[in-house]
């Protein structure tokens, strides 16, 4: 007599998901860490907040054609990583904190992109400073600006950077210029 065919069957669902739980404990166990889920999403990273921002100005000047231009730094001491993206809010002040002339137009000469910063670490962007002497009185009228009020890309809260320099009063001339966080 032959021997019996050996009978072959399908595992039911439940023996599957049983084995599939399985194989997940068992990454969890070799790797230290949860297996890759294709459904799972990485929390995304906060924005920089204007309070756990320190703004500063680079003052070594780099200048052209009439314009000095100056790097604008965002320090982040948060004790956690966040983002800036885009233009920071850019006007000059006078000492008692009015704006002078119209707020920096926004200069495209960097790509707008994500920008990540680490605790501790700093990103910056371009301020550019037109010398008021290639503007007529009349759109102008130069005067000494106390410095800058800076708003962080998407904050409506700003800081205030000390620095002198010639600024028009009027809003006829488009003076400053600034360019996307990099």
């Amino acid at each position: 007599m032959r021997p019996a065919a050996p009978v072959i069957r399908r595992p039911t669902a439940g023996a599957l998901g049983a084995l599939a739980a399985l194989v997940a404990a068992a990454a969890i166990l070799w790797t230290g860490a949860p297996p890759a889920q294709g459904l799972a999403v990485k929390a995304s990273t906060p924005a920089c907040r204007t309070s756990t921002l320190v703004v500063w100005l680079d003052t070594q000047p780099n200048g052209a054609a009439g314009t000095t231009f100056y790097t604008l730094k965002f320090t982040n001491l948060s004790g956690s990583t966040c983002t800036l993206r885009g233009y920071p809010g850019v006007s000059a002040v006078s000492l008692s904190g009015g704006q002078l002339g119209q707020s920096a137009k926004r200069d495209p000469a960097t790509p707008v992109r994500t920008i990540t910063v680490r605790s501790g670490a700093s990103a910056s962007a371009t301020v550019g400073i037109v010398d008021t002497g290639n503007f007529p009185t009349n759109a102008c009228r130069a005067v000494t600006a106390a410095g800058f009020k800076v708003f962080p890309p998407g904050q409506t809260t700003a800081k205030t950077i000390p620095f002198p320099f010639s600024a028009c009063s009027r809003s006829g001339a488009s003076y400053l210029k600034i360019r996307a966080v990099s």
